[in-house]
């Protein structure tokens, strides 16, 4: 036996079935979802009859987030950790609140259709850009705490 020849060690497998903390990035469908029902009181305000639509889109959107969109857990959690994500909730429904009791202080009530569709598109428009946003930064944090890639 020759103790002077080296043996090379065999190669440490690569576990390729790990998913990387940018694969648990939410689809933009689901953003939809969340828009929508962010809006749903607009929605309702100018659609009466459209409650069940509603309904049903809450049922679609708890039915896939719980089937789907399961193995995103981990960044659910990582984003609901985060003070920031809760900020966010917080901001916008201050700014649901906030924004018709500053039209009503100023004598300007939305009352018609057209006026709570356009808050509708607005609430939608800024939950879907918060909730982008916050997604990005937790993708972030969950990278940087993976340590980086060799």
């Amino acid at each position: 036996m020759n103790i002077l020849k080296k043996k090379s060690a065999p190669a440490e497998a690569i576990d390729t079935t790990a998913p990387a903390p940018a694969d648990y990035r939410l689809p933009v469908w689901f953003f939809g979802f969340e828009g929508v029902l962010a809006a749903a009181f607009d929605i309702l305000k100018a659609f009466p009859s459209a409650w069940p639509v509603l309904l049903i889109l809450l049922a679609v959107n708890i039915t896939v987030s719980l089937t789907m969109m399961r193995r995103r857990i981990k960044l659910a959690k990582a984003l609901w950790r985060g003070k920031e994500t809760r900020k966010l909730a917080f901001a916008l429904i201050a700014l649901r609140i906030g924004s018709h009791f500053a039209l009503n202080a100023v004598g300007m009530t939305v009352n018609s259709a057209f006026g709570h569709v356009l808050f509708a598109v607005a609430m939608a428009a800024a939950t879907i850009g918060l909730l982008a946003y916050s997604q990005q930064t937790a993708i972030r944090a969950l990278t940087t705490a993976a340590g980086p890639a060799i």
